[in-house]
C-alpha cells in the first residue's frame, strides 16, 4: 500500500486540491470535511486518479470527532504519514469590537482548537511509527496583523506557534512540522468572504506584487513538497505563498 494523508477542509478548496494533488503522487486520502457533499465528491476524484479515499464527516471543534477520524484513518490504512491540517473558517469579516462572542468562540473551536487537537491525535500515532510529516495552514494574517479579521488572524498566529513549538519537543524523534501562510487564495471561503466584504477584495488585490489571487493548485504543489520526502530537512518553518503580499508590509 502506497503512503497515506488525512486532509481537513478537503471537500473544497485548499484541501481538496491538496488531496488530487497528492491522490496524483499515489498517496491514499482520509478525506475529513463537515461538508458531507464535497468530501463525497473529493472521494471520487481521488478514487478517479487510481488511489484509494474514505471520507470522514467531523466537526473539528471537537476533539472526541477528531479523534474518531485519526481512529479510522489507522484502521482502514493502518497508518498516517502525513497530515495536511487545513480546516478554517474566515468569520465575517466585522470589525474585532462589532463581532459577536458567538463568532469569536466559533473561528477559535475550528481554527486552533480544531488543529491542536488534529497534531495531539495525528502526531501519537506518527510517532508510534517511527515520525511522519504535518503542514498546518496558517494566512498571511498569521505573519502580519490585518484589520476585519482579528479573531482569525489570532488562531493562525496561534497556528505558526504550534507549529514551531511541536518541532522544539518533537523533531528528534522524527517528527516534521510546517506551515504554509498563503495570502488571498482564489477557493470558496475565500470568494464567499469577498462577496460579503467586496471593498476588501480591491484592497487586496492592489495590495499584491503580482496583482492577483493565488490558486488553489499552486498551494497544493507547496503542501505536496513540503510533506514528501522530498523536503526532509526544513523542519518548523512558516513558508508564505501570497504573490509577495506579505512582503511589502
Amino acid at each position: 500500500m502506497g503512503k497515506v494523508a488525512i486532509v481537513t477542509g478537503a471537500g473544497s478548496g485548499l484541501g481538496q486540491a491538496t488531496a488530487v494533488r497528492l491522490a496524483k503522487d499515489g498517496v491514499n486520502i482520509a478525506v475529513v470535511d463537515v461538508n458531507e457533499k464535497g468530501g463525497n465528491e473529493t472521494v471520487e476524484m481521488v478514487k478517479e486518479l487510481g488511489a484509494e479515499a474514505i471520507f470522514i464527516k467531523t466537526d473539528v471543534s471537537k476533539a472526541e470527532e477528531v479523534k474518531n477520524y485519526v481512529d479510522q484513518t489507522v484502521e482502514h490504512f493502518g497508518t498516517i504519514d502525513y497530515f495536511f491540517n487545513n480546516a478554517g473558517i474566515s468569520g465575517s469579516g466585522a470589525f474585532y469590537l462589532d463581532t459577536t462572542i458567538e463568532e469569536i468562540d466559533q473561528i477559535v473551536g475550528i481554527n486552533l482548537l480544531g488543529a491542536l487537537y488534529g497534531v495531539r491525535y495525528v502526531a501519537e500515532v506518527m510517532l508510534k511509527n517511527g515520525g511522519g510529516s504535518i503542514v498546518n495552514t496558517a494566512s498571511s494574517a498569521g505573519v502580519i496583523g490585518q484589520d476585519s479579521v482579528v479573531t482569525y488572524s489570532a488562531t493562525k498566529h496561534g497556528i505558526v506557534g504550534l507549529t514551531k513549538s511541536m518541532v522544539a519537543e518533537y523533531a528528534k524523534d522524527g517528527l516534521r512540522v510546517n506551515a504554509i501562510a498563503p495570502g488571498p487564495t482564489e477557493t470558496p471561503m475565500v470568494k464567499a468572504f469577498y462577496e460579503a466584504n467586496p471593498e476588501m477584495k480591491a484592497n487586496a488585490t492592489g495590495g499584491i506584487p503580482q496583482k492577483r489571487l493565488g490558486t488553489p493548485e499552486e498551494v497544493a504543489e507547496l503542501v505536496t513538497f513540503l510533506l514528501t520526502s522530498k523536503a526532509q530537512y526544513i523542519n518548523g518553518e512558516v513558508i508564505r505563498i501570497d504573490g509577495g503580499f506579505t512582503n511589502t508590509k
